[in-house]
């Protein structure tokens, strides 16, 4: 099988501090955030989840940055939570307690990330590290890929939020057989329950959504932003997250400057 080109080349590091998380910038618009252990299939520690709202917040305020690529290191995207060390925490109910809001409000940073997130999954994508690839606003995945959620295999109970983002996204009925059951789904099986938005040959993977995310860097930020901030929220509460970009866009010279591109037969420069 052809080597895959690193998602990480020709960017620069942007230090973490924190063992098995990496991330990196460049010039094109495009951050990267990578799980690094290999040799436990990148499984989350607890160190990693707490150190994941300041990273994106960091990411996010690098200069330049437009779009956020997550992945992971040695072909797998992420096997979840770290056992060994969950099998610790729940020795005290007050300390399973704190881990899982810190897994949540891991998980808030990146789906309130302020620009498009894009999960790129090869291999095992299960547990926590489905959650969040969840949390990403699309995910692209290798036709060998695996993807579940596995609380029934362990008796963990989800808190609300993952829970609810997953069946926001698949409705209830296929969010209960991925969390009854606990299995794993194939790449076209995450597919077709409306997991994942594209499947693509592994070798081909990374450069198909860097190419994507290139394409993101050069739309709207305002579009894009209003569109997160609309579907982030219930759908009574839509209109009031719309409100002030719309009014932006009346005032922003984004439409101006889409509409003149268009005319001129020339890109936008938002």
């Amino acid at each position: 099988m052809a080597t895959r080109p690193p998602l990480t080349r020709d960017r620069a590091p942007l230090p973490t501090e924190t063992a098995g998380l990496n991330a990196h910038v460049g010039e094109d618009g495009v951050a990267v955030l990578e799980f690094d252990r290999p040799h436990r299939r990148n499984a989350v520690t607890l160190a990693i989840w707490r150190a994941l709202p300041e990273v994106l917040k960091r990411l996010a305020g690098e200069p330049g940055v437009r779009a956020l690529l997550v992945t992971g290191a040695g072909g797998t995207f992420s096997a979840g939570a770290d056992i060994e060390e969950l099998a610790d925490v729940y020795g005290d109910p007050d300390r399973a307690d704190a881990y899982h809001a810190t897994n949540v409000a891991a998980e808030e940073a990146l789906a309130a990330f302020p620009h498009p997130t894009l999960a790129v999954v090869h291999g095992a994508c299960v547990g926590g590290g489905c959650q969040l690839a969840l949390a990403c606003d699309l995910r692209f995945v290798a036709e060998d890929a695996r993807l579940g959620i596995t609380p029934a295999k362990l008796g963990v109970v989800y808190p609300a939020v993952p829970t609810l983002r997953l069946a926001r996204l698949v409705g209830p009925a296929r969010a209960k057989y991925l969390l009854f059951s606990g299995e794993l789904l194939s790449a076209p099986e995450a597919a077709a329950f409306g997991l994942v938005e594209r499947v693509l040959p592994a070798a081909e993977l990374d450069a198909a959504a860097l190419e994507f995310a290139r394409l993101l860097t050069t739309r709207s930020p305002q579009t894009i932003g209003a569109v997160k901030a609309a579907l982030a929220v219930p759908p009574e509460q839509t209109a009031t997250a719309l409100a002030p970009w719309e009014r932006r866009s009346r005032e922003a010279p984004d439409v101006r400057e889409g509409l003149t591109a268009f005319l001129e037969r020339r890109p936008p420069r938002f």
